[in-house]
């Protein structure tokens, strides 16, 4: 068997080193590291040999298995450079510093409201954190108080998965459990309070009109800590509010029902573009739904692990999910909510960047 083994690194080494490209590199690994390649014949082998030799002989075996693995990737990773190298020798060099003759592009609306709340709320000791896109039923459902067959599963529209338990996110409440897990332990440990935001895209089966769309942005955001109540929520809604149109706003709040929070409000603002006199962004209400919010439910708290059976209340905190979509509508003056997502540059290109 060593004998066979080392007929085999001397004839590897030759064919190694003359391969100039990567489909060759592809046949030469197949004829040896496939189910049908010369170390795969190896290993057939082993049943004739003694017992007392099997060992011995398994063991050089996957030794040289490894050796060639090992030096496939280091040519792999040798023919990348040597093909990179080729393409910027053939690339035009150019100057970085000259101004481009096109015109500078722009960041997207949603984007830009999006950055300008993660820094007001960053100021006020804030958390800005991310979530995935694709969550699972626990965590969009029932980690918030919504068990299965609930009723209030019918209001999201959820886009679900061929993947067993799997979905898209239908509101970015679905990340509260992560982060309640997360913080937890410096809240219990170091008295840390949680204060979290996090931006992110949701989706849900909408009928798509003025204000409505089946692909939208959403902040969420939530506080904890012993003593919180409605009016930590009403101030730091407010001073976010003013920071952001630069201007006084007109809101109100309405009791609202939401699984996840109990009480549970929703915030109003007087509509920006028609001033409240009603148009079909605001549904000509002269009001636009832009921020359910509430105090969390014990239950919710109870799953996040912050808050024990023995003691459900110990801790207390608000959750407010805003409508970064919504609020660009708003701030700019847009009074169709499909312009965001149709790619008209000629739209898109009026805002300018940060």
């Amino acid at each position: 068997m060593k004998d066979k083994i080392e007929a085999l690194r001397a004839k590897f080494t030759k064919d190694l080193s003359s391969v100039k490209d990567l489909s060759a590199l592809e046949e030469l690994r197949l004829s040896f590291m496939s189910k049908k390649g010369a170390i795969q014949d190896l290993m057939k082998e082993l049943g004739a040999i003694p017992n007392e030799q099997k060992k011995e002989a398994g063991q050089l075996i996957n030794s040289f298995k490894q050796e060639v693995n090992e030096r496939f990737e280091n040519k792999k990773k040798e023919l990348d450079e040597l093909a990179l190298k080729f393409l910027m020798d053939q690339t035009e060099s150019y100057d970085e510093s000259m101004p481009t003759k096109d015109p500078c592009g722009s960041y997207h609306p949603i984007t830009l409201i999006q950055r300008e709340l993660e820094d007001i709320f960053e100021s006020m000791g804030f958390d800005v954190e991310d979530y995935n896109e694709i969550v699972d039923d626990y965590h969009c459902f029932e980690a918030l108080n919504i068990p299965k067959f609930h009723p209030a599963r019918d209001m999201q529209d959820t886009y679900y998965l061929s993947t067993p338990n799997q979905l898209l996110k239908s509101h970015t409440s679905a990340a509260q459990n992560h982060i309640m897990k997360k913080y937890g332990d410096a809240l219990k440990n170091e008295g840390r309070p949680i204060r979290a935001v996090f931006p992110g895209r949701c989706f849900r089966n909408e009928a798509i009109d003025a204000c409505h769309e089946n692909t939208f942005f959403q902040m969420e955001g939530v506080m904890i800590d012993k003593d919180i109540s409605i009016s930590n929520l009403i101030y730091f809604m407010k001073t976010m509010l003013s920071e952001v149109f630069e201007r006084d706003v007109t809101v109100r709040l309405r009791p609202g029902f939401f699984p996840f929070v109990e009480p549970g409000f929703e915030l109003d603002i007087k509509c920006l573009i028609c001033g409240g006199d009603g148009c079909p962004s605001c549904k000509n209400s002269g009001w636009l739904e832009l921020c359910p919010c509430g105090m969390i439910h014990p239950n919710v708290l109870l799953h996040g692990g912050i808050n024990t059976k023995e003691d459900p209340f110990k801790y207390t905190g608000f959750a407010f999910g805003l409508g970064l979509t919504r609020l660009a509508m708003m701030k700019y003056g847009v009074g169709d909510i499909r312009v965001f997502n149709d790619g008209d540059l000629s739209a898109l290109s009026q805002f300018v960047s940060r």
